[in-house]
């Protein structure tokens, strides 16, 4: 209610006060019950003062503490985005906690901010934003096996202190906890709300309770089938209240449960205790392993992590670093390229310098404006459509459309001996939180013979991917049968061939971009076909080629 309002109401209850009965003068004790009818006036209209003083401290701090946010996070906006706390957080803000602020401020005489806001409020992130940051999050937290702790504080690794200027706060591990319950995700839920524990019992302020907390965990831990912890949780909520109905209930009905459960287990055979134990042990090890958690996911992962690379000091020997004129290529006689051999079998080989720093400005600022999902092509309708494991943006530029595009087209072309005139168009990416793309095969298998049939240029035959940035921290590309990894360096670019001299795919080429723990990953690719290829690679049917 606005000042005016209250003072309106105030001085409705005098004019009525004095109207109902003129004459108040003539009692002393009629007077008397007028000053205590205005001590309370008074006292109402100190509330309203204090709540209003309370409102524009809470907006002075919201402002002082974003201005400073502003200002550091405007240095280094594509640096300080990369830290996927500091993402989520912008996602949050943006969608839920400037909401909250203009209901605050709407209670006062702001009019040109509301009308401000409430226009610009169209444009900012949604709840599926807020939700896909929120599971961005978890994702990084299984892949490069992060506690709860870690990310709350924002202490990644490839972070420095200045960046983390974003901390969660028990709201956010709740919010983070309750996206994880509405998926059903109880091991994520009662790591989250575990968390949100810990930070409230350390004494963080919140608008969030101990026993809604409490409520949430014990029945996540019930569906994972740990009696006695749900139990003692929800024991510890009563102790805070009491007549918590659904807290009650539960209580009897876990209390029930784990009787059964303990005579079943007085009453069985040491062979099946021994079993008992033995499944209870696994299943603590798969605890939050999805059902479909497949050989592969966990290859992947533990690459991503830098674990599981089959570099043998017998491939080690194998691989060089040299200086290549592309057998006498004009261009290259007196600049040769720096080559450097990643891996031997599929062959990937990486060229240093391949793009100067103005060159990737350029192909950036030509594509930032028309970034939009990147999406997948659906092996059964060939169809394009988005994918939960393909997270990036990513936009196409033709050669005509500058310079730069073009020279980098024809130094491609002129580096590998491939015709790219029958190649897509150059493809640039720009992964989000925790972005990603699953393992996956550039080149159409057999079972895909309609994958590249609009382009009429056959199959990918090779690849070309340029790294335009460096990442902080993950964004490795890694090849999940083979065991290799290959990590992102600013400028350089690698190469491989997709489908054998013979034409049918190569396997071992299967590969997949790590979900960016720390930093921010710009990428650009040039997918070559087979058409025009036909006198530049010699023909054999040896697949060993």
């Amino acid at each position: 209610m606005e000042l005016r309002s209250v003072w309106c109401v105030v001085m409705t209850c005098l004019f009525h006060t004095s109207c109902a009965d003129k004459d108040f003068f003539t009692s002393i004790g009629q007077m008397t019950d007028l000053l205590y009818t205005e001590k309370d006036l008074v006292t109402s209209l100190k509330d309203y003062i204090r709540a209003e003083e309370g409102k524009l401290e809470q907006v002075k701090k919201w402002a002082e503490s974003l201005d400073l946010l502003s200002a550091t996070a405007s240095q280094d906006p594509e640096g300080f985005l990369g830290h996927p706390v500091n993402a989520f957080k912008l996602m949050k803000r943006l969608n839920t906690e400037w909401g909250e602020l203009e209901s605050l401020v709407l209670k006062d005489v702001s009019d040109g901010f509301i009308s401000n806001l409430t226009i610009q409020r169209q444009y900012f992130p949604s709840d599926d934003d807020q939700v896909g940051a929120a599971k961005a999050l978890m994702r990084l937290q299984d892949t490069y096996r992060l506690d709860t702790n870690s990310i709350s504080t924002g202490e990644l690794p490839g972070t420095s202190r200045e960046v983390i200027l974003n901390r969660m706060t028990v709201e956010d591990c709740f919010e983070l906890g309750k996206i994880a319950y509405s998926d059903a995700d109880y091991y994520h839920t009662e790591l989250w709300m575990e968390q949100a524990l810990k930070q409230l019992d350390e004494g963080e302020q919140s608008t969030v309770d101990s026993v809604t907390i409490l409520d949430y965990l014990s029945y996540s831990i019930y569906q994972q089938g740990e009696l006695e912890r749900a139990l003692d949780y929800t024991k510890r909520l009563l102790k805070l209240d009491s007549s918590h109905q659904r807290a009650n209930g539960n209580l009897k009905y876990f209390e029930y449960q784990l009787a059964k459960q303990q005579k079943a287990e007085a009453e069985e055979a040491p062979n099946d205790k021994a079993k008992r134990e033995r499944e209870k042990r696994e299943a603590s090890d798969k605890k939050g392993i999805p059902a479909d958690y497949l050989p592969e996911r966990r290859k992947y992962e533990q690459l991503c992590r830098g674990e599981g690379i089959k570099m043998t000091p017998r491939r080690q020997s194998r691989l060089f670093c040299r200086y290549s004129d592309n057998n006498g290529h004009p261009l290259y006689l007196l600049g040769p390229v720096k080559q450097e051999d990643e891996w031997d079998r599929p062959r990937i080989v990486r060229y240093h310098e391949f793009l100067s720093d103005s060159e990737i400005q350029k192909v950036k600022e030509l594509a930032k404006p028309r970034l939009r999902r990147a999406t997948i092509s659906n092996p059964v309708t060939g169809v394009l459509e988005t994918a939960h494991y393909r997270i990036s943006k990513s936009a196409w530029l033709a050669a005509y459309e500058d310079p730069v595009v073009d020279k980098i087209n024809q130094r491609i072309e002129d580096i590998t001996g491939l015709n790219v005139k029958t190649a897509e168009e150059l493809q640039v990416a720009n992964y989000g939180v925790g972005g990603q793309y699953e393992p996956h095969f550039d080149f159409g298998r057999k079972d895909e013979p309609d994958a590249f049939k609009e382009l009429g240029t056959g199959n990918r035959i090779a690849t070309w991917l340029i790294y335009m940035s460096d990442v902080s921290s993950g964004g490795a590309t890694v090849f999940t049968d083979v065991g290799a990894a290959v990590w992102p360096k600013k400028g350089t670019a690698v190469f491989w061939y997709n489908l054998f001299a013979s034409g049918e795919g190569d396997y071992s080429t299967r590969h997949a971009a790590c979900p960016v723990l720390v930093g921010n990953k710009w990428v650009s690719n040039k997918w070559i076909h087979e058409r025009g290829q036909e006198f530049r690679r010699r023909c054999t049917l040896k697949e060993s080629d």
